[in-house]
């Protein structure tokens, strides 16, 4: 995204630019931007975690007087500690004391959007345009807080999909952007990804990263003559791209800290590191694997999953196969149709089974240098950017874990009152979306507040907030 133009740098050598750009954007994978020193393993207890799961093309939202509203609406029914979940939460029933349903929060900027627009700025809630040339997005939940905690584990973060890669201007396969909010690649085979946790590097890691520095510094040699004969335009250009370099010192350095440390002893006997989206219910429980077994041995503290791609798009759209249905994204239209609220509806409960299986993972394991569970540790957020069909409002949300953060869960946090399922549509009504927005959602931007500051992040404001929202 906003690749910089190889015409402001005329004078400088193409094949050295070209080997100090490409190790930027390669070592390490999973890595952020960090900008502390490196400080190596944090305190004993002291380890807060952070997880953000993103689902796409909304949930279900059929209108309370239609029969499907009792069983199959996403939504619970009720409020505050006084709610009844419907069908969709059956398998986190078990779970119940251990999170918070919210409703009523959306992203200001993205109200009036197209449903399918916005996976992009889920964790940033920045004003992200309507076309490819206005494009602008800005830093992600989750690599801010990375920026904070990823000096001391090995990856600053982990950041997964399951379509891989980054995507397009709002069409992301990942909800991760760093603070120049370009996208952060996010990695989809089970096998690479335990590799790059669990498995040695080669004996070699050690020279190539001396010769990374011996790069890096020629680059910086180089590019200060090079300022001196460059326009205005191309200095500010320059500048940019030497804050990279910058960056990429840091990496190096915490790099050299980590290379002869020994790996986390973690067995991969019990997973099929080979598998792909096309079996899709054991992919998406090697997936939630990765982030459980990085958590445990806190090789990061910080990972995202996008679950899926918006509008059917990419391979992430046959996961619904799991449950007998060919694409997940059909299953969002068809509710019109005989049984389709129940159809949608039972897609996202395959998805709240397998992550319900995650939660409860952690949940099952003691904080290894702390007390607790890893789940008590861990915040977590899952949800979507949409509700009804299409419509950018009232996001579906759920916040787990993070009990020894002073979180109280057990509760639905009812922020649209009476008007939860305003988003709903019956056959022959227009789509929601395209019906300007009547009611101020709150800005989720609110949430990510609490968050950070949950999270030990000493911050009053992100992005758009108005404030911190109560009750988290």
């Amino acid at each position: 995204m906003n690749p910089q133009s190889s015409s402001s740098f005329p004078l400088l050598d193409r094949r050295r630019f070209l080997c100090g750009t490409g190790w930027a954007l390669a070592l390490p994978l999973f890595e952020s931007l960090p900008v502390f020193r490196v400080r190596g393993e944090g305190r004993a207890g002291q380890q807060k975690r952070l997880g953000c799961f993103y689902f796409p093309d909304g949930v279900p939202m059929p209108r309370a007087e239609d029969p499907a509203y009792q069983d199959w609406a996403w939504f619970p029914h009720g409020n505050g500690r006084d709610f009844a979940f419907t069908k969709c939460f059956e398998p986190l029933a078990s779970l119940r004391s251990d999170l918070t349903v919210i409703s009523g929060l959306s992203h200001p900027h993205g109200r009036n959007v197209h449903g399918h627009n916005n996976a992009d700025q889920f964790l940033t809630g920045a004003a992200t345009g309507t076309g490819d040339t206005d494009y602008r997005n800005t830093i992600s939940l989750d690599q801010e807080f990375a920026r904070h905690v990823g000096a001391q584990t090995r990856y600053s973060a982990l950041v997964m999909s399951t379509d891989g890669g980054t995507g397009t201007a709002r069409g992301a396969h990942t909800i991760s952007f760093n603070r120049h909010g370009r996208p952060v690649p996010a990695e989809n085979r089970p096998k690479r990804i335990f590799d790059r946790l669990f498995v040695k590097s080669d004996a070699d890691a050690a020279r190539r990263l001396a010769l990374s520095q011996s790069a890096l510094d020629d680059l910086l040699t180089d590019t200060k003559r090079l300022k001196k004969r460059l326009s205005a335009h191309d200095r500010q250009s320059l500048d940019e791209y030497l804050q990279s370099v910058r960056e990429a010192e840091v990496r190096v350095q915490k790099a050299k800290h980590w290379v002869n440390t020994p790996l986390p002893s973690v067995s991969g006997d019990h997973l099929n590191l080979e598998i792909t989206p096309n079996e899709p219910r054991e992919y998406l429980r090697t997936m939630f694997e990765m982030i459980y077994l990085a958590f445990k041995t806190d090789v990061t503290r910080v990972a995202t999953y996008q679950i899926g791609r918006e509008n059917g798009v990419g391979i992430s759209d046959h996961l619904s196969r799991a449950i007998g249905f060919p694409n997940a994204h059909q299953l969002s239209h068809d509710t019109k149709k005989p049984d389709g609220w129940k159809n949608f509806a039972t897609y996202c409960q395959f998805l709240h089974e397998e992550y319900g299986r995650f939660l409860m993972r952690l949940k099952n394991t003691p904080e290894p240098s702390g007390e607790g569970s890893l789940l008590d540790n861990t915040l977590l957020l899952f949800g979507s950017a949409s509700s009804a069909f299409h419509l950018s409002r009232n996001y579906p949300l759920i916040l787990a874990g993070g009990r020894n953060m002073g979180l109280e869960h057990g509760q639905y946090l009812n922020f649209a009152g009476g008007n939860a399922y305003r988003g709903g549509w019956a056959p022959g009504d227009q789509e929601p979306w395209t019906k300007k927005a009547s009611q101020e959602d709150l800005p989720m931007s609110n949430l990510f507040v609490a968050m950070l500051q949950r999270l030990g992040v000493e911050t009053d404001t992100f992005s758009d907030s108005t404030g911190r929202l109560e009750g988290v």
